[in-house]
């Protein structure tokens, strides 16, 4: 076993539910906390989302692909014009 599929099995035992809170406070944070802070914590939900768009590329319908390439840009421009206003 690689360790990239140790780590995919552990990701694969999180609870959803804790995994959306924890997602959805960081990205509120990320929004709300103004300059370089809140700009890191959207780079790591950008981080976060292209490697689970790469890693489930495959088998993800092109419209899950769209959704997704659609929400990564978005969070990009959103870090992007937060490191802006820095």
């Amino acid at each position: 076993m690689t360790p990239s599929d140790h780590l995919l099995r552990r990701i694969a035992r999180v609870n959803p539910t804790v995994a959306f809170l924890v997602a959805l406070v960081v990205l509120l944070a990320g929004l709300f906390l103004p300059g370089i802070v809140g700009a890191l914590l959207l780079a790591v939900i950008a981080i976060g989302l292209g490697a689970l768009t790469f890693t489930t590329w495959p088998v993800q319908s092109p419209i899950t692909r769209t959704v997704r390439l659609v929400l990564l840009a978005l969070l990009v421009a959103a870090v992007a014009a937060k490191l802006m206003r820095f």
